[in-house]
Order: structure tokens, then sequence, then C-alpha cells
């Protein structure tokens, strides 16, 4: 009995150390001068990173970008990290998205995976969808959904993480 428990948690240790060390796939989208990134290359920033993907026609998506913009130069000055927002949108309706960044005054940098290919690849199927890198590009966090306020979690989330308290989670709501 005593052999089995060791060995259970042995395996539940070794799970917890892979599960944390989940990178961002090697997949390329664009930025919005249709320049083409390797998404790795924010693994490696040393910088707490938020993905949140979205989509034109997506209103809680808008809303939580919204929301978080109020909320990011104070991220930006208390925390080590950075935002990047990922469009789903497809090739027709991915030219709103510029001129939708524009006018709502996002000041995050906004990428485009016209393709589906990142999502497929992290297989969430619906937007909003957050995930979080630590400073050492592993997936630590993802959620699903907005509510509204859930850009203070999301912070809590980065805070922690910030002081190092944070092991993998996901959370749908």
């Amino acid at each position: 009995m005593r052999s089995l428990t060791v060995f259970i948690l042995c395996t539940l240790f070794a799970l917890s150390l892979s599960a944390q060390h989940t990178k961002l796939p090697e997949i390329t989208v664009q930025d919005l001068s249709g320049k083409k990134i390797n998404i790795q290359e924010y693994s490696e920033n040393g910088k707490i990173t938020v993905i949140n993907f979205w989509a034109t026609w997506c209103v809680p998506c808008k809303k939580e970008l919204d929301n978080i913009t109020e909320l990011y130069p104070e991220w930006t000055e208390k925390y080590n990290m950075e935002l990047l927002a990922v469009s789903i949108d497809d090739p027709r309706s991915a030219r709103r998205v510029k001129p939708m960044v524009d006018a709502k005054g996002w000041e995050f940098e906004v990428l485009l995976d016209q393709n589906s290919d990142l999502k497929r690849a992290l297989n969430f199927q619906t937007v909003p969808y957050t995930v979080i890198l630590d400073e050492n590009g592993g997936v630590v966090y993802s959620h699903g959904g907005y509510t509204e306020g859930f850009e203070y979690e999301l912070e809590e989330v980065i805070a922690k993480l910030n002081s190092g308290a944070v092991k993998e989670e996901t959370s749908d709501k």
C-alpha cells in the first residue's frame, strides 16, 4: 500500500512539472502591418505574457479588451508583463481589425491568426480565450469566456505570477 502511495505521489509530481513547462507551439501569425511572426518569440521575452484571443464580431471580446485597456498602463508599470490581442478573424473579416484597434485606441500589440492555426494548436473552441505565459514562456493559466470584472481576476493571476506564486491553472466560466 505504501509503495502505491509513493508511486501515485511521484506520478502527480512528474505531471505537475511537465504541465508547468507547456510551451507555445511554433505557429506563424501576422502583425497588423502584415509581418510574419513566430508566436514562440513572445515566449522568449523574459516577461509575463497575456495572450487574449478575440474577434471583431465578438461583443464580449471587445468589452473585455476595452476593460483591460483601462488597467493595462498600470499593469505594465507594476508587473513585468505585456498583452497580445490575437484576432481569429478570417481573411475576409480581418480587414476590419486595424480600423477597430485604431478607433478603440488599444495600446497593446495586436496579431492576426487568420487561419486559426494557433487557435487549433491551443485546442480551444470559442473566444474570448486567455492564456498566460510566465517569464520563461511556460503556459501557466488559461481561461475561456468573459464576465464583467474578469480583468481584476486576471490581474490577481498576473500579480501572483509576478511574485512567483502561480502554478498551472485552467478556468472556464
